[in-house]
């Protein structure tokens, strides 16, 4: 992780040093900036690799001056991850309307910030993912985009292959649907929950003409799970 800059841009100089702290004991290379104006000639000399920004800044707040980074071809790429600690479904919405690629609401653990930052450089293609993937007998393969049980190709759709990889990546763990549309589709597309059902069940069926439906299980109330073991 030691290549990847990340610019922080907080006002509060004691969150801004833990911040700092933090992403540099996870191997991240960090800049700083109090403000908007301050970021602004940052980038000017440097490009991060993705931004952490405050929501409310003094004088140009963060999420204007996001909007405006998204308007501009040289950093409109930058992946960006809001800070707030506005918790309305409103306030998240736009944040994420304007163009940033996740939010972290304040208070947030340090554990919680590093996965997010991970998880959209991995989204944005700045940290390569495994090229083959394992489990049991099923492969998957991001390269060749291929998923496999045994020497038999799977024929699945593009969203069906990204919903086996988060499950092929994350086994015998229980999932709401929210979380599985924050992961596979983004917190940036919005799609009824019921969507997970529907690929689910195709998933199911394909995996059934193999023998091997039971490995996306349903736990009741609460989301999907899935395992080798029954």
């Amino acid at each position: 992780m030691s290549s990847f800059n990340v610019l922080v841009v907080e006002d509060e100089d004691a969150i801004r040093g833990m911040l700092m702290m933090v992403l540099e004991q996870s191997g991240f290379m960090p800049m700083a900036a109090a403000d908007a104006e301050e970021a602004q000639k940052v980038l000017a000399d440097n490009l991060p690799d993705l931004i952490l920004l405050d929501w409310m800044l003094p004088g140009i707040s963060g999420v204007e001056w996001a909007r405006r980074l998204k308007k501009e071809p040289i950093y409109r790429d930058i992946p960006i991850i809001l800070l707030t600690a506005r918790g309305e479904e409103e306030d998240k919405v736009r944040g994420l309307e304007i163009g940033a690629d996740d939010y972290v609401s304040k208070p947030f653990s340090p554990k919680e910030l590093i996965a997010r930052i991970r998880a959209v450089l991995r989204r944005s293609g700045k940290i390569p993912g495994q090229a083959q993937i394992t489990v049991g007998d099923l492969l998957l393969d991001t390269e060749q985009h291929r998923l496999s049980i045994g020497d038999k190709q799977l024929e699945v759709s593009p969203t069906e292959f990204r919903l086996m990889h988060f499950f092929m990546t994350h086994p015998d763990k229980v999932y709401t649907r929210t979380q599985l549309l924050d992961q596979v589709w983004g917190r940036s597309v919005y799609i009824e929950e019921r969507t997970i059902d529907v690929h689910i069940r195709r998933l199911r069926k394909i995996l059934g003409e193999y023998g091997r439906e039971d490995i996306v299980q349903t736990v009741r109330g609460f989301g999907y799970r899935f395992s080798l073991v029954d």
